[in-house]
């Protein structure tokens, strides 16, 4: 676990400006020490030495103006830290967010929802420790630490040698808590990464549960999965309490080094008392910035952990954008193309597996287009690259739209699975709208033959409350409701009638109907029989049938 990780600068830039701003804070805070060290060693020398009040009087408004520049000073660092901090984490689940959405329902299919949910909320809220306790301290360290041996070696290089030979046993000490504490925090992430997936599995089969009365013997479940995660949550406050007693130790049987070694020398007469006095006031401020360092690390290591399963996502995500495909390039069907959904020669593979391989076709503007195959054969691959949810090869062209952005823009989709949330029906409908238009809900479900729902009733997580069809029309009036709020000459669903009976599954046919006679492209990833009936064209995997 590296206490900085570079990706951050990468996928926050933000984290440059804490880092410089920190940088100078920290060395403004350091000079004050430095200062504050020499006027106290002033002063009391010079009290010893006779000198009355009013001689003194200069080093004591000195003394004041560095006390209050020195508050100053950690209230900026504490204020840039907490600042910089919300910044660089708004900035990371944006980033995560728009990474989610490229990365698409295909990629997520493979992850777990609930973890990688803890990842983008908790997550991403637990780094606030790691911004405003460990990383200021950090900094401080890496130049702090230097500037203050180089000032003790430079007043008194006995001193200085013995700081820097016990130096190295806080990090020492660090690392060796550091490492038990890294597997202890591994753990328990792990531990609420099982609580996460648990408790939503309960969520989502609760219903069922209570049909076979078995809903309280899940409850034992979550219990015994909750003292996993307090167990775990103990031993890494163990941790942190363990590694602040030993760095504590090590620092303070250090500077009790220093000070019995300049003690005997002045005893000795071998050094000045302003010299002594000044490196003993300094002694400690050396070793502060590692012990704070040990001490705040185990407030941000839930964070940093949280961080590596963001980067592992936005590095996904980068990989898909580098990857073929994902950058159009002119094709033959998209210079013949007048509009539409155009694909070209197009191939997606997966490890060794090849799910869709050099498939060409188009379907036309002002025509139903039937995307025919079997289960499995590559029809949701083939709308997952269309969306550009998957690298492929080859070329995919969406009403003139060639790169994945603008294909997006341009496809209003609905997939196999309804991908409904908590809210209201008319909140579903409208996802992604800033302001809802109340009859645009209504229409759309009318539309989707999902009339009889009010857009006023209430679901729970992932859509409970409407049964199997319910939600699958709800889903395809999301579709039509984008399509009709942002204008998207396409139209693709997946699957749409799958869950529905013969009578509903004829008045979606006629709106499909209805949306291709006015212009609109429309494809239906289906092989159910009423729907090849009805279209005026069929494409299959490998050939472009006719249109009729």
């Amino acid at each position: 676990m590296r206490p900085f990780d570079p990706r951050l600068l990468r996928y926050a830039s933000a984290a440059r400006g804490i880092l410089a701003a920190g940088g100078l804070l920290a060395v403004l805070q350091t000079c004050c020490v430095v200062a504050f060290a020499w006027l106290v060693t002033q002063l009391i020398v010079r009290a010893i030495a006779g000198d009355s009040p009013a001689e003194l009087s200069g080093l004591f408004a000195w003394l004041v103006l560095v006390i209050l520049l020195r508050g100053a000073v950690l209230w900026l660092s504490d204020t840039n830290a907490a600042r910089g901090g919300s910044t660089v984490i708004g900035q990371l689940r944006a980033a995560l967010t728009s990474a989610l959405g490229r990365l698409g329902p295909s990629w997520l299919s493979t992850r777990s929802t609930a973890e990688v949910t803890l990842t983008v909320g908790r997550g991403l809220d637990a780094l606030d420790g790691y911004f405003t306790k460990y990383l200021p301290q950090l900094i401080l360290t890496a130049l702090a630490t230097p500037i203050l041996l180089a000032v003790i070696f430079w007043q008194d290089a006995t001193s200085g040698i013995i700081v820097l030979v016990t130096l190295p046993l806080i990090p020492l000490f660090m690392v060796l808590v550091g490492w038990a504490t890294q597997a202890a925090q591994q753990r328990q992430w792990a531990a609420l990464s099982i609580l996460s997936r648990g408790f939503l599995d309960v969520v989502n089969g609760l219903s069922t549960l209570k049909l076979f009365g078995r809903q309280h013997r899940q409850s034992a479940r979550i219990r015994a999965v909750s003292d996993d995660y307090r167990v775990h949550t103990m031993k890494v406050l163990r941790m942190s309490f363990l590694s602040g007693f030993v760095l504590e130790l090590a620092a303070s049987l250090s500077v009790a080094l220093v000070a019995v070694a300049i003690g005997l020398r002045l005893l000795d007469g071998q050094l000045d008392l302003s010299v002594g006095l000044f490196v003993l006031l300094l002694a400690p401020e050396a070793f502060l910035p590692l012990r704070a360092v040990g001490a705040s690390y185990h407030a941000a290591t839930e964070g940093i952990e949280a961080s590596q399963s963001a980067f592992e996502i936005l590095d996904a995500d980068r990989a898909v954008q580098d990857a073929p495909g994902t950058v159009a390039h002119p094709t033959r069907a998209a210079q013949g193309a007048a509009g539409g959904l155009v694909f070209d020669d197009v191939s997606v593979r997966y490890d060794d597996r090849t799910a869709v391989d050099g498939f060409s076709g188009r379907a036309a503007p002002g025509a139903l287009t039937v995307v025919s195959a079997p289960s499995g054969a590559g029809k949701s691959t083939l709308i997952a690259a269309a969306l550009g949810f998957v690298p492929f090869d080859g070329a995919i062209e969406a009403a003139g739209a060639t790169d994945a952005s603008g294909r997006r823009d341009a496809i209003a989709w609905a997939g196999q699975r309804p991908g409904l949330i908590a809210g209201t029906v008319s909140s579903n409908v409208a996802l992604g709208s800033a302001v809802p238009d109340l009859e645009l809900v209504r229409e759309s479900l009318r539309a989707a033959a999902a009339d009889e729902l009010s857009p006023d009733i209430v679901l729970g997580a992932a859509g409970v409350g409407l049964s199997g069809g319910q939600a699958q029309r709800v889903a395809v009036a999301r579709a039509l409701y984008r399509m009709r709020a942002q204008g998207c000459p396409v139209l693709i669903l997946d699957e749409p009638t799958s869950a529905l009976d013969d009578v509903t599954e004829a008045r979606l046919l006629r709106t499909l109907r209805r949306l291709a006679d006015d212009g609109r492209t429309v494809v239906v990833a289906s092989h159910r029989e009423a729907i090849v009936a009805a279209a005026d064209a069929v494409l299959t995997l490998g050939a472009l049938a006719h249109v009729r």
